[in-house]
């Protein structure tokens, strides 16, 4: 079992919503910063959404005010809620974590989840 398990990707249509979850499979693996990335075909990997401590949370311009992160440490788990999705938000989205903090394209990250589709029709 990985470290990181994403769940709750799947096929909506645009203007819906998913919630994806990442549950981490020890404490350990709950670090400081967490978050989430996306990369979809052809492009690059983005940080679409970040977490830092309890509350402290940071948005890529055009998932802002559309997508939520959340964490729960108790629960080992680290959450995702994406309202208003569109076309252009169809990826492969990855939990990831790190003790010190996150480029945008993926350095730094200490731990990836297997990563879960999101795909979002017109």
């Amino acid at each position: 079992q990985g470290q990181l398990v994403e769940s709750g990707g799947g096929l909506v249509q645009a203007g819906g919503s998913l919630r994806l979850s990442c549950e981490a499979s020890e404490s350990r693996y709950m670090l400081n910063t967490m978050g989430w990335y996306r990369q979809a075909p052809g492009n690059q990997r983005e940080l679409v959404a970040s977490i830092f401590g309890r509350s402290n949370t940071n948005y890529a311009p055009s998932v802002k005010g559309r997508f939520t992160i959340s964490r729960d440490n108790a629960k080992k788990m680290l959450y995702l809620q994406m309202n208003n999705l569109q076309p252009e938000d169809t990826a492969v989205y990855y939990c990831a974590t790190t003790a010190d903090h996150f480029s945008p394209t993926g350095g730094g990250v200490d731990y990836w989840g297997q990563g879960t589709q999101v795909t979002v029709s017109s």
